[in-house]
C-alpha cells in the first residue's frame, strides 16, 4: 500500500467535536477500503491567507495515510461534497515523518533571528562604512532648498 499525507480544512464555524466528527468519519471510510490512519494531529484554528468560501480563518488537519488508491479517491470524492470542508490536499510520501510535524513544533523566540542587525549572514545598516561614490560630506557646503528659501 502507498503512504500519504493528507491536510484538509474545515469551516470556521463548526466546533472542534465536529472537526473530531469529521475525521472519524473519513477514517472509516479509510478503514473500510482497505488501508489504515496513522498520526492524526489537529493543528487548530489558523487564519487563511485569503478568504475561501467567505471564510478567514479555517480548522486545520493532517493525517497520515497508509492505504491503496482507491481509499485516498474515496476520501477525497466524500471531502468534495461534505459543504464543512474547504480544501483538502494528498501528498504521496516514501515515508510518514516520526514525531511532531513542522506545525506542531514549538519554537522559542530566542532560536529566530532578530531585526535589528543580529544575523550573522547580514550585518544592519550601521557597519556598511562610508560610501566611497559620495566623497567627504562634511566639508561641503550645504545649500538652501529652493522651496523652502
Amino acid at each position: 500500500m502507498a503512504l500519504y499525507e493528507h491536510v484538509f480544512l474545515a469551516r470556521q464555524d463548526i466546533t472542534p467535536q465536529q472537526v473530531d466528527a469529521l475525521v472519524e468519519q473519513y477514517k472509516g471510510v479509510i478503514e473500510a477500503n482497505g488501508g489504515k490512519v496513522g498520526r492524526v494531529e489537529n493543528w487548530g484554528l489558523k487564519s487563511l491567507t485569503y478568504r475561501i468560501k467567505k471564510n478567514r480563518k479555517a480548522h486545520y488537519v493532517l493525517m497520515d495515510i497508509d492505504a491503496p488508491a482507491p481509499a485516498v479517491h474515496e476520501v477525497e470524492r466524500q471531502m468534495r461534497i461534505n459543504e464543512d470542508v474547504l480544501r483538502y490536499m494528498t501528498i504521496a510520501v516514501e515515508k510518514h515523518e516520526e514525531g511532531p510535524s513542522a506545525m506542531m513544533q514549538k519554537r522559542d523566540r530566542d532560536d529566530r533571528p532578530r531585526r535589528d542587525g543580529d544575523r550573522p549572514d547580514r550585518g544592519g545598516f550601521g557597519d556598511r562604512g562610508p560610501r566611497p561614490d559620495r566623497g567627504d560630506r562634511e566639508d561641503r557646503p550645504r545649500r538652501p532648498r529652493e522651496d523652502r528659501a
